[in-house]
């Protein structure tokens, strides 16, 4: 909209990884004329935390999202345990950078009821509940 009026915009940019970006906009007047923004500059720092996010959607059906994030490199292992503690799926086992990780989880083999997964490194272990309904 063409307006003399001062406005503010948000743009949420997912999923970056580490690093440094630049953004600015650009404005499109009615007859055809552009001019951009100044730049906006943004960096972008892997997280000194290690966390396991609740699942997402949960409950699930057949398959869900699990967020996670490590505070430095090295070998992860994300695993999925039934109520008796026996691991019924290897979701991740494998070296990961430090930051912020998402896994897509499919229990489609699996039956309904309650389990836990569970975030392993030589720094970090916890376990959350997750709730599978067919």
């Amino acid at each position: 909209m063409t307006t003399t009026e001062q406005r503010s915009y948000l743009f949420n940019d997912a999923k970056l990884s580490e690093g440094e970006y630049i953004y600015r906009l650009k404005q499109i007047d009615f007859n055809g004329q552009f001019n951009f923004s100044y730049e906006v500059e943004v960096e972008i720092i892997a997280p000194a935390v290690y966390a396991l996010e609740q699942n997402y959607p949960n409950p699930f059906n057949p398959s869900t999202t699990i967020n996670y994030s490590i505070g430095e490199a090295g070998i992860v292992k994300v695993a999925v345990y039934n109520l008796l503690g026996q691991e019924v799926a290897l979701i991740v086992n494998e070296f990961k950078e430090a930051g912020l990780h998402s896994v897509n989880f499919d229990a489609a083999q699996l039956t309904s009821g309650a389990y836990f997964y569970t975030i392993e490194t030589p720094q970090f272990k916890q376990t959350r509940k997750m709730l599978l309904a067919k």
